[in-house]
């Protein structure tokens, strides 16, 4: 039985305030992952990702589609009565998706058929609506279709174009990068990152540049033009995002899918690191760099897992040897 002062304790008055966060309260600050076997035959050289599936909408890409909404609920740009419009590979989309059925605005998506069966269902699945373009024209075939529609209607959609909006690299540079300084406590050597957007990079990059010039920064993309890693762009034949800088690049990386495919299973099944390919690709991109450093040299090497496998697991790769 209670005892009066417990009895006191429990029934006394609280302060009234809101109890938890709202889902846009979870965006950011996702944990450093540090790798543990997978990457051993570098002893010298720890390995660490930023897990960006713990982000409410599942991937890296929540950050930069509330920058860029933000931005438009304070300039008015967006307001009540306009629909987001955007073109997506798919996770930019999911992100969106999410953030307008938060806030009450419709989504209208622009998205390659050659995107993951998932990620169509998640985009379907938070009211969005959903234009499906040419799967062999990739990102560049929904980004050119969207513009049109943009420029055709603009008093009816509030268009972030992720591709050229430069929220979409200060998100980055606000968040990501001083998470990955705090929680490596500044001893970061090598910042390793996919070109998509190419925002992550951008923005992470010139932030880290600024806490430690001496930080080497390593883009990665596709070995070439038609690859399976969704969301990176292949440089000398895509429609160049606006936003890329490529003067920030210290070394740029070109990563095989089949090699990802390989990786993924691996991590699976000897970190219990379920990933997409494109993270794959990314850890990858981190073993090209170590295989350059001098035998023995202490370095520490972060990057980005963009998502992880729940947008993928209907693929052939996993079945195959």
């Amino acid at each position: 039985m209670a005892t009066a002062e417990q009895i006191r304790l429990m029934t006394r008055t609280v302060p009234k305030g809101p109890i938890g966060k709202s889902v846009l309260e979870q965006i950011g600050n996702t944990p450093l992952l540090r790798l543990e076997r997978v990457g051993s035959e570098f002893p010298a050289v720890e390995f660490a990702a930023k897990a960006e599936w713990f982000n409410p909408g599942g991937s890296v890409k929540d950050r930069a589609a509330l920058a860029m909404i933000e931005a438009g609920l304070r300039t008015g740009e967006l307001r009540p009565g306009k629909t987001i419009l955007d073109a997506t590979s798919g996770n930019t989309g999911i992100a969106y998706a999410m953030i307008g059925a938060t806030l009450g605005y419709p989504v209208k998506l622009f998205l390659p058929g050659s995107a993951s069966e998932e990620r169509k269902r998640i985009l379907q699945a938070y009211g969005a609506e959903l234009v499906i373009t040419p799967g062999d024209e990739g990102t560049d075939g929904a980004i050119r279709r969207v513009r049109e529609l943009a420029a055709d209607q603009p008093e009816k959609y509030f268009y972030p174009d992720q591709y050229s909006n430069p929220d979409n690299w200060r998100a980055h540079y606000r968040t990501t990068a001083n998470e990955i300084w705090e929680q490596t406590q500044g001893r970061i050597t090598h910042f390793v990152a996919a070109l998509g957007t190419s925002g992550t990079f951008t923005g992470t990059t010139r932030r880290l540049r600024e806490l430690n010039p001496e930080i080497r920064c390593i883009s990665l993309q596709p070995d070439g033009p038609w690859n399976g890693l969704e969301g990176w762009k292949h440089m000398p034949t895509a429609l160049r995002p606006p936003i890329y800088d490529e003067t920030l690049v210290d070394e740029n990386l070109e990563i095989s899918t089949e090699e990802a495919y390989r990786m993924v299973k691996r991590l699976a099944r000897e970190e219990g690191l379920l990933v997409s390919p494109s993270a794959a690709a990314a850890l990858l991109g981190c073993f090209k760099v170590a295989e350059e450093l001098e035998t023995g040299r202490p370095a520490v090497i972060v990057t980005v897992f963009a998502d992880n496998a729940s947008k993928y697991l209907s693929e052939r790769f996993w079945f195959e040897d």
